[in-house]
């Protein structure tokens, strides 16, 4: 009798946990596809060269920028009206939802440009005093807990973020950022940003 009772408490768990894991990933999708799928894909993918790919993102990356949305650290329309409706369980959740998504990389056609760009992410410039971008973000661009994947990520997305940076119109992040990107010429922005998009 023992035997039965446990068994069927166990059951119950199990089942308990297989429900509420299929209405956590309801949900989730339900996140997606009213606030998030428009701009950056129903998996991240953001067809649109103007927004972000979020699939293979770091986590705690991604939590971090829909906090900094939320709390209007970090100022983009319509994203600080989008996070300020999230709860804090919404947003780890959608934050690891991206992070599981399949990566995507783009095509190199400029090989010669691309080549400059490996050369400052992976050299950086010592003549401008600039770091090597892989201090931060890795050999490959995967980043870290902390510091965004460039790998794969748009290359018009990127450019647009360093001269943001350099223009202190990125909100957020800017401290070490800013420093580093005020250095780059428009070239080696551009030869960057085509380097990591490759990755």
């Amino acid at each position: 009798m023992k035997f039965l009772a446990s068994s069927f408490l166990l059951y119950c768990i199990f089942i308990t946990s297989v429900y509420s894991e299929d209405s956590g990933q309801t949900l989730v999708l339900k996140l997606v596809t009213e606030n998030c799928q428009i701009c950056h894909g129903l998996h991240g993918e953001a067809s649109s060269m103007i927004y972000p790919r979020l699939a293979g993102q770091n986590k705690l990356y991604l939590e971090k920028q829909l906090n900094d949305f939320k709390s209007g650290k970090r100022k983009v329309d319509p994203m600080n009206d989008i996070a300020a409706t999230l709860t804090t369980t919404e947003i780890t959740a959608l934050a690891e939802y991206f992070k599981e998504q399949p990566l995507k990389s783009h095509r190199v056609r400029d090989k010669e440009l691309a080549a400059v760009g490996k050369y400052i992410f992976n050299k950086g410039n010592k003549f401008s005093g600039i770091a090597a971008c892989a201090s931060c973000h890795g050999e490959n661009g995967k980043g870290t807990d902390l510091r965004p994947r460039l790998a794969g990520q748009h290359k018009r997305y990127i450019s647009e973020q360093l001269n943001g940076f350099t223009e202190r119109t990125r909100s957020n992040d800017n401290a070490v950022m800013y420093s580093i990107a005020q250095k780059l010429t428009e070239l080696e922005i551009e030869a960057v940003a085509l380097y990591v998009s490759g990755l």
